[in-house]
């Protein structure tokens, strides 16, 4: 269990969210995100949707892609792949270590959790409202 890690997603900054459990799963550990929803994009709500939206119509043919994810688990893996060397093999591995869940899964509702977000006084956008916008 030493060697792997829960962290709750609650109100943690997208970013920095992501470039941590990044560097924890090249430091050879599984990590599992939970509470995906309710992790948060600082910024102005409306230039956010905006920005989300554009890279998702600037996204190639439908089967070439580049494909952009629309749900928040999937949202917050897309994030850590891209602080990941992804198409090598060590990126690879690294992001296979990785899951990403929208509620907390029945088998870690009780076992510790790494609290990595806290209430922000700045503008933010929590991702569920996000994946409902684009």
């Amino acid at each position: 269990m030493e060697n792997k890690i829960i962290i709750d997603g609650e109100n943690a900054v997208l970013g920095r969210l992501a470039s941590f459990v990044a560097k924890q799963a090249l430091l050879g550990k599984e990590v599992v995100v939970v509470n995906c929803k309710e992790v948060v994009v600082t910024g102005r709500p409306r230039s956010i949707i905006k920005e989300y939206k554009e890279a998702r119509e600037k996204g190639g043919s439908s089967l070439h892609g580049p494909f952009f994810p629309r749900f928040p688990e999937r949202i917050v893996k897309r994030t850590i792949r891209g602080m990941l060397a992804h198409k090598q093999l060590r990126g690879k591995t690294a992001l296979k270590r990785v899951r990403c869940h929208n509620e907390i899964p029945a088998e870690f509702e009780n076992s510790k959790k790494f609290v990595a977000g806290k209430e922000k006084k700045i503008k933010t956008i929590k991702l569920k409202e996000l994946s409902k916008e684009i």
